[in-house]
């Protein structure tokens, strides 16, 4: 019946057929939370692309200061380890760096592609075997960094707009065409 009725709404042009991530049942993350009409400045929303799982996610995640524990729990598991399906707890300061970001970029509620969130330490340690620019501390593993790129803009003025901002750490990653942006020590490489 309720598949019917999403199928009728689907065809008549009242309902989309955008992708949304299914959360994991095991997890019980409970499904995304629509934007309540409000002030434009009082709502911060992230728009997010997982490059390695192909799940998009739209959400609201803080009104005014209050942080929506329902919308952190959600980009908490759309950041999971893709590797292995853990879920860790990230800092929201990131969240707010992110939306900080595309509005430093001309491009607020711009869509984010994610290259890689939270990091287990074996996914990271399987990584550093690879490549020498894996950090044995990444903060990664402690769900405080995260790898993105921008549709549209380009390596180079990504990490430019991420500096600007003088909020944790930033890497440069020209070759692979990602910038590594975290809620660390101010730093750059």
């Amino acid at each position: 019946m309720f598949l019917s009725v999403l199928q009728a709404l689907t065809a008549a042009g009242l309902l989309t057929a955008t992708p949304v991530m299914a959360p994991a049942p095991s997890l019980n993350v409970p499904p995304a939370i629509a934007a309540p009409a409000r002030d434009d400045n009082d709502v911060h929303r992230l728009r997010l692309y997982h490059t390695h799982t192909d799940e998009s996610i739209d959400i609201v995640y803080r009104q005014g200061d209050e942080y929506l524990p329902d919308a952190i729990a959600q980009l908490d598991f759309f950041l999971r380890d893709h590797r292995t399906g853990d879920v860790h707890h990230f800092d929201p300061r990131l969240f707010d760096l992110l939306s900080d970001l595309t509005t430093e970029l001309g491009r607020r509620d711009t869509e984010i592609a994610v290259v890689c969130g939270y990091r287990t330490p074996s996914t990271n340690a399987s990584l550093r075997r690879r490549s020498r620019r894996v950090a044995k501390h990444s903060l990664h593993m402690q769900a405080e960094a995260i790898d993105i790129r921008v549709p549209g803009v380009t390596t180079r003025e990504l990490r430019t707009a991420a500096l600007a901002l003088n909020r944790g750490g930033v890497g440069y990653y020209r070759r692979s065409q990602f910038v590594h942006v975290d809620v660390g020590p101010v730093r750059r490489w």
